[in-house]
């Protein structure tokens, strides 16, 4: 089966939407089926092949237009120019099916939602609840959203975002990993080592709550290896070492060093894919108590095998993370146990699920 997979945004900036569109690509393909993905920006030539993708199963659609949207930046195609191209697109894939990912939003997905006439799913990321635009879109776009033969949400958070503006009814399928990628032995180091990774300069993703917890964490634990990797430039701090952009393999490998992986996120996250790959090395976790970061940190017998604290709350992140390394709540084990649970195996099957459902009415 041949199935077109529509990413908004640019595989240029790193985002788990992206991640999340190369992996079930992947696992697409591992199965003996066409992936045709298409995106704005440039072809993540390396990326690809890491899956086990060539060039000829991604198209761009050009240029990109920086936006601000949920506390980040998006790249996306929202022109005219981008929507002919979509079309064009369409027309020469002989697509089987559709899978369009935010499909609301203004670039390439949102083109191809007004201009398909074939089965199409769509994966919904968001977790903007109270959004006048999204209400707005919720109005607009009714009619074609009703078209859609599968809508699929990432998480209950992004579940109730689709019910409130969309009036769709989700199946809820989660982000998946690659576990195999973090499945190598741990690494032991001295001193402990404390990881955040993510975005430096995106306010949402809560650095600015790490570093004003450090000297209290600094008080708490006699020595600690502090890691900050990921695009960006944060302000100048004492105490902490800056790693760059680690690229796949330099990232696994900083997740299995790490004692305790931190994500003091403020908002806007309809997942916890860092949480996942941070278990799946076998490394603890500690996070701010985001709806969607609890789900993820909390086993389907209801045992919780992360700590959290209130979203900003420094004297909480430094008391958690100090517990953390004297007193884990779960094995390295048990954590990769809990991550297999979002390995492709077990995604994978739920996403085509859909893709027969869809098929079928």
């Amino acid at each position: 089966m041949k199935i077109g997979l529509v990413c908004p945004y640019s595989f240029a900036a790193p985002g788990g939407v992206q991640n999340h569109v190369l992996g079930l690509a992947g696992w697409l393909r591992a199965q003996g089926h066409e992936p045709a993905i298409l995106a704005p920006g440039p072809v993540p030539l390396k990326a690809l092949r890491l899956r086990g993708l060539e060039p000829r199963h991604m198209h761009s659609l050009g240029g990109t237009v920086a936006v601000p949207w949920n506390g980040s930046v998006a790249r996306i195609s929202p022109g005219p120019a981008a929507g002919f191209r979509v079309h064009r697109w369409l027309m020469e894939q002989d697509l089987d099916l559709l899978h369009l990912h935010e499909p609301v939003t203004p670039s390439g997905a949102l083109w191809a939602l007004l201009a398909t006439r074939i089965p199409t799913v769509a994966t919904f990321h968001l977790a903007t609840e109270n959004s006048r635009a999204l209400a707005l879109a919720g109005l607009v776009l009714s009619r074609p959203l009703g078209g859609l033969k599968q809508a699929i949400a990432v998480s209950g958070t992004a579940a109730e975002v689709v019910r409130r503006h969309f009036q769709l009814d989700p199946t809820i399928v989660p982000n998946g990993i690659d576990v195999a990628d973090f499945a190598q032995p741990r690494e032991s180091f001295s001193p402990r080592r404390v990881v955040f990774l993510g975005r430096l300069d995106e306010p949402r993703k809560g650095l600015n709550v790490l570093l004003a917890a450090m000297p209290r964490l600094r008080a708490l634990c006699d020595e600690l290896d502090v890691v900050l990797a990921g695009p960006g430039d944060p302000p100048p701090s004492p105490g902490v070492r800056l790693l760059g952009v680690p690229d796949d393999a330099r990232r696994a490998e900083l997740l299995r060093t790490a004692d305790v992986l931190v994500a003091p996120n403020t908002g806007g996250e309809s997942f916890g894919l860092i949480l996942v790959e941070a278990m799946a090395a076998g490394a603890s976790v500690v996070a701010s108590d985001l709806p969607a970061f609890v789900d993820v940190l909390t086993d389907p017998d209801g045992r919780r095998l992360g700590r959290t604290f209130r979203v900003g709350d420094s004297a909480g992140l430094a008391q958690a993370v100090a517990s953390t390394l004297t007193d884990p709540l779960a094995t390295p084990q048990e954590l990769r146990e809990r991550a297999a649970r979002f390995d492709w195996s077990v995604v994978g099957p739920g996403v085509f699920a859909a893709y027969e459902d869809a098929l079928r009415h």
